[in-house]
């Protein structure tokens, strides 16, 4: 049996490299571990998602919007939110 496939959201796939400047998910893992937090990346991941969660419920709150699972899920996912975010840390 294969293996399923990743998940792809509307507008691409998320990720924290995406030509950012930002490690994968494995080098944050990897990093993370030689600091003492044992970690794989599919932790690193799931660490990096519930964080977007977070915010993307007080962006919904924010702006108005139905403050539902589904809708903090596809705004949590979407790289565009992520990128978003990305540049307000960065300022």
């Amino acid at each position: 049996m294969t293996m399923p496939k990743g998940h792809k959201s509307r507008h691409g796939y998320a990720t924290v490299k995406s030509g950012l400047g930002g490690l994968g998910y494995r080098e944050i893992a990897e990093k993370m571990t030689d600091q003492g937090w044992k970690m794989n990346h599919s932790t690193a991941r799931n660490i990096f998602l519930a964080a977007m969660v977070k915010l993307a419920k007080e962006a919904c709150q924010l702006y108005n919007l139905p403050v539902t699972a589904d809708n903090i899920k596809k705004i949590s996912s979407d790289p565009r939110f992520q990128s978003g975010i990305f540049d307000i840390l960065q300022e």
